[in-house]
């Protein structure tokens, strides 16, 4: 219960714009999934997934490559700036790696 608390809490804080949309990262036991969304119009913009993904190394090579690849297909979508949405996580391990590798890619977040 108390990481539904902290997801609203973060979230309550953070809303995504057509001009900054948010970027949400999703962690299952096996897979990442990452979204870029425009809370406004209610609608997913971009996203990217492990699901299917030949990806390999450590979980958090496989964040850092997946934050690679949502940054690109956000370039494609000419969307240069987000706000990240860490939801109920730290910022630490597998959520700084997908950040960072954002960043590295040009993405402002």
């Amino acid at each position: 219960m108390n990481k539904i608390y902290r997801a609203k809490r973060t979230r309550a804080k953070i809303h995504g714009t057509a001009e900054r949309p948010r970027l949400t990262v999703h962690f299952s036991n096996k897979n990442i999934i990452a979204q870029i969304i425009d809370d406004d119009a209610k609608v997913t913009l971009c996203y990217a997934t492990t699901v299917g993904a030949k990806m390999t190394g450590t979980k958090t090579e496989q964040a850092a490559q997946l934050g690679a690849e949502i940054a690109k297909k956000a370039k494609q979508k000419k969307i240069s700036k987000v706000v990240f949405d860490r939801g109920a996580k730290l910022y630490a391990g597998r959520m700084s790696a997908i950040a960072d590798a954002v960043r590295k890619e040009g993405l402002e977040v």
